[in-house]
């Protein structure tokens, strides 16, 4: 198995993908809006890719945060709220912005469970700092770790009760960047001492089955190499000080934070301690490279994803399309009469 997630063309696979994967066996499959139209249609392509390798469970992941991070939109889907919805009704009533978050989660999750994927690239638990790039702005769940990580914990096990597995990320921390790591390598000068605001929820939450790590450089940790290729940061900083011990995935290798060809980033993430490369734009050269660039997934690696989907849903055994539109519903209702609390007191 490669230790990678990898991305799609299209709407369907085409006779090159469908033979590379089945090939490769990559440990996952990332969607974007390019593969997205209806129900129908991604639901038959995320069977495919299930039925490419016969596992009951498949690591299919996408990035629907809600706000402006949304592969599927509307009208065929719903729209969600972004994370700083959930901050502001944490202002008025703390327990109630719990209990909006996770209503909010669940049902985003049984609109992914009933397209076929198994994990969800939320929650975000970069702790949002005055002055910082917008890039996370208000994706965030706030500027204070304990709301980010209840807020966070609350997303997660919304998800989970949609048989999602959800993603903690930007792991040590993107709240302070300054810069767009999709553009550019942010630098961040904080202290350790100051850092440890950010590992906070992490720490928190450091139980989650996977996590994210940040292509963001911290120089009080190493002032070399971002986090996603520091063996720091990820041995001492995410798997020692936050205590995560999780399947550890790299945010996209093409964002370019990151140095050299995409088969040098993958090679230096996995030689650095991250479990798997996430590779999410499906250029063909690229994937052959990762592949060859990179050493078969390791046991523990192998380990942590199987437990990281353990208690996802097993599409092929007991779940049928058509999503239980009553609780779905009721979900959103719920989260919808919550979240109008806070615009009621603003």
């Amino acid at each position: 198995m490669v230790p990678a997630i990898f991305g799609l063309s299209g709407l369907t696979l085409t006779d090159n993908e469908r033979a590379f994967f089945r090939d490769a066996d990559p440990a996952g499959y990332v969607l974007f809006g390019r593969n997205v139209a209806d129900r129908a249609q991604l639901r038959a392509l995320t069977d495919e890719l299930r039925a490419l390798h016969g596992r009951d469970r498949t690591l299919i992941c996408i990035d629907q945060e809600g706000g402006r991070v949304a592969r599927m939109k509307p009208p065929v889907w719903p729209p969600y709220p972004p994370g700083e919805r959930f901050d502001r009704l944490w202002d008025v009533a703390p327990a109630t912005a719990i209990e909006a978050a996770r209503a909010n989660a669940e049902a985003l999750g049984l609109d992914l469970a009933e397209a076929g994927i198994s994990v969800d690239l939320l929650p975000l638990l970069d702790v949002r700092q005055p002055g910082a790039h917008d890039v996370i702005g208000d994706r965030a769940y706030g500027s204070e770790p304990l709301r980010v990580a209840a807020l966070g914990r609350a997303a997660l096990d919304g998800l989970a009760r949609a048989g999602l597995a959800g993603v903690v990320k930007h792991m040590p921390g993107n709240g302070r960047a300054t810069a767009d790591s999709h553009k550019e390598m942010p630098t961040v000068d904080a202290s350790a001492e100051e850092l440890e605001i950010d590992l906070a929820p992490f720490r928190t939450l450091a139980s989650a089955t996977i996590g994210m790590t940040a292509h963001v450089r911290y120089t009080a940790w190493d002032a070399e190499n971002p986090a996603t290729q520091s063996p720091f940061v990820i041995g001492e900083v995410i798997r020692k000080r936050i205590g995560f011990d999780g399947l550890l995935m790299t945010d996209d290798l093409d964002m370019e934070a990151l140095a050299g060809s995409v088969p040098e980033r993958a090679a230096r993430a996995i030689a650095a301690g991250c479990d798997l490369v996430l590779n999410c734009w499906a250029k063909m050269d690229d994937m052959i490279g990762i592949a060859s660039a990179t050493p078969a997934i390791s046991a523990i690696a192998r380990d942590r994803l199987a437990r990281a989907l353990r208690d996802t849903t097993d599409f092929t055994a007991d779940f049928a399309p058509g999503a239980p539109m009553e609780r779905h519903a009721a979900l959103v209702a719920k989260r919808d009469a919550l979240l109008a609390l806070a615009e009621a007191d603003a």
